[in-house]
Order: structure tokens, then C-alpha cells, then sequence
């Protein structure tokens, strides 16, 4: 192997080459917001997350998805353009994100409701969701006791982050995609030390107020935490998410 100014143990050893893809092909992307695993659900995993959470009690549950209410259409409007395509009932109350009206696909209990309609409310919701569905599992006062929210991306739908397929380069200090913003890939960074500077001022002679003495470059590591010193993001904000190696 070559050996340049970013050489490490890894890429001298070819060790990184593996690991990059083992993070890329065999790890489980998990949220750095709230910590749980990313996944794409389908209407099939939903249903058998439902049934799991209705399997105690078994409540009524409301299927919705959410339309964001643009600034430039009024809201009866919008309402208006719902109930031409035969969605009448809307949910009401504090589980209402602000900006958005929550429409309500069907209501049902889980565990008596015959799979072909569970089936179908699943999929219509998520296609008029763009791919997100809440469902709402209500009490026996007809509030909402719980909320479940699913996604058919690879998006986090408690934490609304959205994350891209992984890539080796995300891996990759050598690459674009994957090196620390701060030190580009090379771990430290060259900055300017200004005590020197200080502390020539302090000491310099009245006579010559104007003079400035010359900075002096200093290198120093770089101070990003370490796995931002390897890794770039896949993500806004550039925060590389927790993953674990499975199998």
C-alpha cells in the first residue's frame, strides 16, 4: 500500500477496506435521536406490529395520515378537497401536530377486524401518507391513550429524521462523503496560537504601538470527537448514527 499523509494502521493493513463494508452491508442503522433501530416498515410488518400492540386489551384503533396544511390554501379549502375524495372524519385534539390535519383512514379493533380491510386501510394510508401512517389506539373514554407511527422509508417516524442508504465511502476518512468537516480526513487541523501574540503586545515598547509581531502556526489535533474525526454523516447535521454489527 501506498503510504501518504493519511495513512493509518487500518489503511496500511487494508483493515478498513473490510470494515467499511461490514458497517455498510451488515450493520443496523439506528436513530441518533431516540437510540431505537431504523427500518423500512410495509404494510405487513405494520400489521404484525399492530396485532403485537393490541394483543393486551385489544382497544379500538384509528388508522390516519397526516397532510400538511400548505400557508397558501385556506383550511376549509383543504377540508373541502378531503371530503371530495371521501375523507369526512378528521381527529380533533392535543394529538394534532400544529401545520397539519391528521385524517382518518379507518377505525377498527385489531384483533377482530377481518385482514383484508386491515389490509387495505394499511396500504391506503400509506400511499395518501407519502409513506407515513399513525395509528392511534384510543381508551375506553375515546381519547387517545397511545400513538404508534410507521413509516415505508428509511426514516425514523418517532423523530421525523429521515437517513440515507449507507455507503462504504460514509466510512471513509479518504473520501468526500465520509471525512470530518473540521480536520478533512487528516486529523488535526493548522490554526493560528495567540498567546504568543498576547504576550508580545503586553511586552512590546511604548514607542512603537503600531508594530504587530508576526502569528505563529501551530498544529494541533484535531478536536472533533472521534467518530467524527473518522466518519462524515449520511445526515443532516453531520452526526454519525449508532450502529451495531449483527450476524
Amino acid at each position: 500500500p501506498v503510504r501518504t499523509s493519511r495513512s493509518t494502521v487500518g489503511t496500511m493493513t487494508e483493515i478498513n477496506d473490510h470494515l467499511k463494508l461490514l458497517y455498510a452491508r451488515a450493520a443496523t442503522l439506528h436513530c441518533r435521536g431516540c437510540g431505537k433501530p431504523v427500518r423500512r416498515d410495509t404494510p405487513s410488518s405494520i400489521i404484525e406490529s399492530l396485532r403485537a400492540h393490541a394483543a393486551a386489551g385489544d382497544p379500538r384503533v384509528l388508522l390516519c395520515f397526516e397532510v400538511e396544511r400548505p400557508k397558501s390554501l385556506p383550511e376549509k379549502e383543504l377540508r373541502r378537497m378531503l371530503e371530495a375524495q371521501g375523507y369526512v372524519r378528521l381527529l380533533e385534539g392535543s394529538a394534532v401536530r400544529e401545520g397539519f390535519l391528521t385524517v382518518i383512514q379507518d377505525r377498527l379493533r385489531v384483533g377482530g377486524a377481518d385482514p383484508a380491510r386491515l389490509n387495505e386501510a394499511v396500504e391506503a394510508a400509506l400511499r395518501a401518507g407519502r409513506g407515513r401512517l399513525l395509528a392511534h389506539a384510543l381508551d375506553d373514554s375515546g381519547e387517545v391513550a397511545a400513538t404508534w407511527r410507521y413509516s415505508s422509508a428509511l426514516h425514523c417516524a418517532d423523530c421525523d429524521l429521515s437517513y440515507q442508504d449507507p455507503l462504504p465511502s460514509h466510512f471513509s476518512f479518504n473520501s468526500a462523503l465520509g471525512a470530518c468537516e473540521t480536520c478533512k480526513g487528516f486529523g488535526r487541523v493548522i490554526g493560528v496560537d495567540y498567546n504568543p501574540i498576547t504576550a508580545s503586545r503586553s511586552a512590546a515598547a511604548p514607542s512603537s504601538p503600531g508594530r504587530r509581531p508576526p502569528a505563529s502556526n501551530v498544529r494541533t489535533t484535531c478536536s472533533a470527537k472521534p467518530a467524527q474525526q473518522t466518519f462524515r454523516s449520511m445526515l443532516p447535521g453531520r452526526i454519525l448514527p449508532r450502529i451495531n454489527v449483527t450476524g
